[in-house]
């Protein structure tokens, strides 16, 4: 599996933030969102082809008991499976972070779900090839049903602006199986000064829906910078 980057920081998104992780990025993902503040994993993706047992070895090497598994687009690889299920042998907490557009088996105590709203895509002037695919494959409603189904879960929505309130409701009402309060509006922006200005009314608007706000804890520790 092609491995961007694996580094130990604090989980700064969802509910587990403030905990103590390692994070596996692999590179490589079938969307390409036009806001993607990883593009080394999706746009312009490099790092190494790893085999598993590497992986692991470069993992026992880091302390934090939680591993999250993140991308890029991690259940793209194979090896994502046997990956996690030797995690999970070795007394490992796995979270999975994924857009929900593709099933694979893992083993897994957190599957972190980030369905794709229409603020997503990329502009046609960018790419219009991409434009099309990405609009094709971000909504699959029966992969969200069976990750939510076989896994304990969090879904995380990029929200840009208000209008992006009432599709997430729309979305919802296709689930409505789904627990509002595993359910997290996240603002999207890669500074302290965007995140806060969005902040500003999507706090007050999770207040009144009951869903969760979701901070980017990590922006506001150390930066937008890769390792963290």
């Amino acid at each position: 599996m092609r491995i961007a980057e694996i580094y130990c920081s604090i989980q700064g998104e969802g509910l587990l933030t403030g905990t103590d992780s390692v994070f596996v990025r692999t590179s490589g993902c079938n969307l390409r969102c036009g806001f993607c503040d990883t593009p080394y994993t999706s746009w312009s993706p490099e790092g190494d082809d790893l085999a598993v047992a590497d992986v692991l070895e470069q993992l026992e090497r880091l302390p934090a008991e939680h591993v999250v598994l993140t991308g890029g687009e991690p259940l793209l690889w194979a090896e994502a499976a046997p990956l996690t299920e030797e995690l999970r042998r070795r007394g490992r907490h796995i979270t999975v972070e994924t857009a929900g557009t593709l099933y694979l088996p893992v083993a897994c105590d957190l599957m972190s779900i980030s369905p794709k709203l229409s603020n997503s895509a990329p502009a046609a002037e960018r790419d219009a090839a991409w434009r099309a695919r990405h609009e094709r494959r971000r909504h699959a409603p029966e992969v969200v049903r069976r990750l939510t189904r076989e896994y304990a879960y969090q879904l995380k929505f990029v929200v840009d602006c208000p209008a992006d309130c009432a599709e997430v409701e729309d979305w919802l009402r296709e689930f409505p199986e789904l627990a509002r309060d595993r359910v997290l509006l996240m603002p999207q922006g890669t500074s302290p000064e965007e995140l806060r200005q969005r902040e500003s009314w999507l706090l007050p608007h999770c207040a009144s829906a009951g869903l969760r706000y979701c901070p980017r804890k990590h922006i506001e520790w150390y930066g937008f910078r890769r390792g963290t």
